[in-house]
């Protein structure tokens, strides 16, 4: 069987991705979208892995925030959706990408009364599968520009937006909920 040789993303630059993504970007460690998620995959998993569900289940630091159940069900649907816009865009759709109201998909997510196992799954299956359609693309489709919820992208941009966001909602997570856990011990 023969391996086929990845083509490297490259960092995107302003203008590939939403300018309030920036510094969230920013945030990110790397040149190669593909190897950035593959490495933080390993990282998020580790530190979800070790907050045990009878501490995590309806965990909020304030009453009108997410539980940490739903943070995870968020980065997960927003991975899925930004890793189908990107395909898009390397595919050559021209069509302007819609929005999605984050808040809507989180209420109606139920992700509260699933099991934390579940959601690490889930999370690690989705990222399982952006991984492997960032590893395809061929060197043009990293670049292919489209019109995204009303500003130009890039799949780089879009793979670099995944990468951010999910660093953002962790940096709060380290920040908000787990001393919230050590409290609760």
């Amino acid at each position: 069987m023969t391996q086929r040789t990845t083509t490297p993303s490259g960092r995107p630059l302003p203008g590939e991705y939403a300018p309030y993504a920036q510094a969230d970007i920013d945030a990110v460690v790397g040149t190669d979208a593909a190897t950035v998620l593959a490495a933080l995959a390993v990282d998020t998993r580790t530190f979800l892995d070790s907050l045990p569900e009878s501490q995590v289940h309806g965990l909020r630091y304030a009453p009108s925030k997410w539980s940490l159940k739903e943070v995870l069900g968020h980065i997960i649907d927003d991975e899925r959706i930004f890793t189908y816009r990107a395909l898009c865009l390397a595919r050559g759709e021209t069509t302007p990408l819609v929005g999605f109201d984050e808040k809507v998909y989180a209420a109606h997510a139920d992700a509260e009364s699933r099991p934390w196992e579940d959601l690490l799954d889930e999370y690690q299956v989705v990222r399982a599968a952006t991984i492997a359609l960032f590893r395809s693309l061929p060197p043009a489709g990293w670049a292919r520009a489209g019109n995204v919820n009303g500003y130009r992208a890039t799949p780089r941009g879009l793979a670099f937006h995944i990468a951010g966001h999910e660093l953002h909602h962790l940096r709060i997570v380290r920040e908000r909920y787990v001393p919230l856990l050590v409290l609760a011990r």
